[in-house]
């Protein structure tokens, strides 16, 4: 089967997603040094080409130092319709640490540039010149986040979304107590991908990863998401043939071809796709069983 777009896209998404902060932050410092230049000219001040390069260069290499730190938090605190009204609180306490880190940062590496050139650097008041820093910077984490959720947006449109496909209309509801004895269980699951719909059946998930508000499925060698816990998920598969196998994974146990003790107590399940998933030793006695 043909590989398609999302799947052409994954061996190089680290090394993209790195080549597109780098060269978007170094346009934008790029472009902010000649402003900088132009209005020094504007303004007829005699100030070496060196230092508005110095200005922008520093801040910028600051920026995206922070890079990585913003989307690690923006991870632990994610943004999302559910949980925007308790995580809005920690990200503007975000951009407060955000800006005192750039501007101490920056600052340092001015005095730093400005001492090797035999020259002095001068900030200016702390107190003033910081707020007005900050005003720029709480628009620059801002930017950073849109830039972020935007990109999940678009992967998550690129990958696939799975969702339980809805009991049809008019259908009975189950007795109490037959509930009670044999939880529902989906045998299907609608896939929405690049404006396409299908479904996959339940007994096609080869194995299933946590990955943070979502589950990953792994199905017939292709990765969706699904809105939803591992462990909820896992509710709502057959535990006959499903088991949680990692804190993060769990396996279709009829997929599973060999089973790789490690080092440890752990162990590295070979899967009859060809993909490796790991098993802790908390739950590798509970596999054998």
């Amino acid at each position: 089967m043909p590989k398609n777009l999302f799947e052409r896209y994954q061996p190089i998404r680290r090394r993209a997603e790195i080549a597109f902060w780098v060269i978007a932050i170094a346009l934008q410092a790029v472009f902010n040094s000649a402003v900088a230049v132009v209005d020094a000219g504007k303004l007829r001040r005699e100030v070496p080409l060196w230092q508005p390069v110095t200005w922008e260069l520093s801040s910028h290499l600051l920026l995206l130092a922070l890079v990585p730190a913003v989307i690690a938090f923006e991870r632990r605190f994610p943004l999302t319709l559910a949980t925007l009204g308790r995580n809005w609180i920690w990200h503007l306490a975000g951009s407060v640490v955000f800006s005192l880190v750039h501007v101490v940062g920056m600052v340092a590496l001015r005095h730093a540039v400005y001492a090797l050139a035999g020259s002095q650097y001068d900030f200016g008041s702390w107190a003033e010149k910081w707020f007005y820093e900050y005003l720029k910077d709480v628009r620059t984490y801002a930017l950073f986040l849109v830039t972020l959720l935007s990109y999940r947006l678009f992967m998550l449109r690129l990958q696939g979304e799975a969702r339980v496909l809805d009991a049809p209309e008019g259908a009975a509801e189950p007795a109490p107590a037959a509930a009670e004895e044999a939880p529902q269980r989906p045998e299907r699951f609608l896939v929405r991908k690049l404006r396409r719909e299908f479904l996959i059946a339940a007994s096609d998930i080869e194995w299933l990863q946590a990955q943070g508000n979502y589950v990953g499925l792994r199905v017939n060698g292709h990765d969706y998401l699904l809105r939803a816990t591992l462990t909820d998920f896992m509710a709502q598969l057959d535990p006959a043939r499903y088991a949680r196998v990692h804190r993060s994974y769990a396996a279709n146990l009829d997929r599973v071809a060999e089973i790789e003790p490690l080092d440890g107590g752990d162990a590295r399940l070979h899967m009859r796709d060809g993909t490796h998933i790991p098993c802790s030793r908390r739950y590798r006695d509970a596999l054998r069983a």
